[in-house]
């Protein structure tokens, strides 16, 4: 007998228990997923209508000025030529197509992410629990969502949104729970001290305190929403991921390459952007810190002239 027999492990049939668990699910649940998909397909309908309203050209440069606003002169500058680039490859439809896809699966992760991150930062026992779901979540190799995905919701954009919501929002619970635990236990006290409620203390202390941290797990969603949105070409879903799936079917090595660049290109920029949003670079907040300095100087010179002068 083989030393490998001598301990059976009796067979724990998992995938039919899933595959019945997904029948009950789409026999009595059909309501719900048919709720989701109006939801998110016709967000990303709409906002991919609006990024394909203006002329390419005339959409890269104001994204390119945001750049200037944001963040610097120079990253405006490689910005534009990078978005000039997609659109001369002619890929400018699909990229908007997938940045839409991914701003759409960003705002819900993160409107998700936000409170659930509160309540874990808050409770330590929802914390302890919702840890190991997080692990799941990460974990868990991207192609495999797709497959659930499919069952619950055909094939096309609305699945894509929806496993790419699930695989992007874990790091967006994590580092706002982060967030709001490393903010001083004394700020904290001091704002009980003052009376404040607890609203108040987590809208006027934790969250702006915070804020650097939570705008980190934002970009952490960008960036895993960007990976998965390619991966979704493979369930239907439109923009770059498709055009990387028919390569990958045609061996079009030109196309992937294209293809590949583009979503560089996208991925640099919102990564920048997003930075740039949790710090104080950028030529808008210097007008403002500009502007502040100025107010500030006008009010100790009012404060200095001698009263009834």
């Amino acid at each position: 007998m083989p030393v490998r027999d001598l301990f059976p492990v009796p067979r724990l049939l998992v995938g039919d228990t899933f595959d019945v668990a997904f029948d009950w699910i789409t026999t009595h649940l059909a309501w719900l997923f048919d709720a989701i998909a109006w939801v998110t397909g016709g967000a990303t309908e709409l906002l991919t209508d609006a990024l394909a309203w203006p002329p390419p050209v005339v959409l890269a440069l104001a994204l390119a000025i945001l750049g200037v606003l944001l963040r610097s002169v120079t990253f405006g500058v490689v910005s534009f030529a990078g978005l000039l680039l997609v659109i001369s490859m002619e890929l400018w439809t699909e990229a908007m197509e997938t940045l839409a896809l991914v701003l759409t699966a960003t705002i819900a992760a993160t409107v998700i992410a936000v409170p659930v991150g509160i309540l874990a930062a808050r409770y330590d026992r929802f914390s302890t629990v919702l840890r190991p779901v997080l692990d799941f979540m990460q974990t868990m190799p991207a192609f495999v969502y797709l497959v659930p995905a499919v069952t619950l919701f055909s094939i096309g954009t609305v699945p894509g949104v929806v496993v790419t919501i699930i695989f992007a929002m874990p790091p967006g619970v994590r580092l706002n729970e982060l967030g709001i635990r490393q903010v001083d236990a004394e700020v904290v006290e001091a704002g009980n001290a003052f009376g404040g409620s607890p609203r108040q203390i987590l809208r006027g202390i934790q969250l702006p305190l915070a804020l650097p941290t939570i705008m980190a797990g934002v970009n952490q969603v960008i960036m895993l929403a960007l990976s998965m949105a390619v991966i979704a070409g493979l369930i239907g879903a439109n923009g770059l991921g498709s055009t990387v799936t028919t390569a990958i079917s045609r061996l079009n090595v030109g196309l992937g390459v294209e293809a590949g660049l583009s979503v560089v290109v996208i991925a640099i920029y919102l990564d920048r952007i997003t930075g740039a949003l949790g710090t104080d670079g950028g030529l808008l907040r210097a007008l403002r810190r500009r502007g502040a300095a100025g107010t500030s100087r006008v009010t100790r010179s009012a404060a200095k002239e001698p009263a009834g002068v």
